[in-house]
């Protein structure tokens, strides 16, 4: 199963998800174990009440408590052929949060590839603050064996160090804000190097051919611990109008040939750029984008609780949010029992 069309109902955004939980409660439509295992011993709160404990919510408090438990429960598994565990790194506006007065909500988050799981968000005030903002998300967790990705807003020198010292690696796409580091990169002997890794895939309305090419630099590379070089060209056609798009990307990696070969450097790169995925289910399953609940903290709530409900579907092999969504909505005794609830 793929992620695809809205839910019925899915459209009611933030405010909807609160009413449907509070109004679910309310007329008992949840089993009185249920209840009591989620606390409600007493009166339900109806959905004004929880909007405004909503808005009031410390959104830090919220993200620590749903990323440490999310890390804890839904961690992708280490195989014994795979020690290494992607980790992507990236941000995303709450567009719908936006008003005349106020500008967006925009989020940081840290997000496993292979599960897409967010198990460390923090706000930050603009995209451009997400930078400073990068080395204390990850200092929550021990980087040993994960490799952390990332655009090339975040291919900084400084980061590099930080996620090393920690015993992490990286895998940082290069641009113009790394100017002699990516004329190093399109200076290299691409033409003569051969294709390592070659991936076809079909979806979203194009077909894609990704070819890699890796290589090690014998003078050093002008950024702290890169050990390889990466080039990815990408050749887009659309099925719809047979419209070819091509792109060359070069990337640098910490990771040693030994650690990870030219397959598994490509499976991080497109893990990372997957992460692409968790934003679309958001805006599209669950209209974050068109959320218009704007009140103090809720924007970021409940996009934490969105990041939950993502993580805990999918750790249940769910691979279609919106049928899963579909699934759990009439049946909260299913959905307490991903959280492990018990009574």
């Amino acid at each position: 199963m793929e992620d695809g069309a809205l839910p019925a109902d899915g459209r009611r955004g933030c405010r909807g998800a609160v009413q449907l939980l509070g109004q679910s409660v309310e007329r008992g439509d949840a089993d009185p174990e249920v209840r009591a295992g989620l606390g409600l011993t007493r009166t339900a709160p109806n959905a004004s009440t929880l909007g405004r404990l909503l808005a009031r919510i410390d959104g830090d408090a919220l993200d620590d408590a749903v990323g440490t438990w999310l890390a804890r429960h839904a961690a992708d598994p280490i195989e014994e052929d795979e020690a290494l565990i992607g980790l992507a790194v990236d941000g995303k506006a709450v567009r719908g949060s936006r008003t005349d007065s106020k500008t967006a909500v925009h989020l940081l988050a840290a997000v496993l590839h292979a599960s897409q799981t967010v198990i460390a968000q923090r706000q930050v005030a603009a995209k451009s603050n997400e930078i400073p903002a990068m080395a204390p998300l990850l200092a929550r967790f021990n980087l040993r064996g994960v490799v952390v990705t990332a655009d090339a807003m975040h291919t900084q020198r400084n980061t590099a160090k930080k996620i090393v010292a920690a015993g992490g690696h990286y895998l940082l796409v290069v641009k113009g804000n790394q100017k002699n580091l990516r004329r190093q990169l399109r200076r290299l002997s691409w033409r003569q190097m051969p294709v390592l890794d070659r991936t076809r895939t079909v979806g979203h309305g194009r077909r894609e051919v990704r070819r890699l090419k890796v290589c090690t630099v014998e003078a050093g590379l002008l950024f702290p611990h890169a050990v390889q070089a990466i080039e990815i060209k990408r050749r887009r056609v659309s099925t719809k109008t047979g419209k070819v798009q091509t792109k060359t990307v070069y990337a640098v990696t910490s990771l040693t040939p030994d650690q990870a070969d030219p397959a598994r450097l490509a499976e991080l790169i497109q893990g990372h750029w997957s992460v692409e995925a968790l934003h679309h289910i958001r805006d599209v399953t669950y209209a974050e984008d068109a959320s218009k609940i704007r009140t103090g903290n809720a924007p970021r709530a409940m996009a934490t609780l969105r990041n939950l409900a993502i993580g805990l579907m999918r750790q249940a092999g769910w691979t279609n949010i919106a049928a899963a969504s579909d699934h759990y909505r009439s049946r909260p005794d299913y959905a307490t029992a991903l959280l492990k609830i018990t009574c």
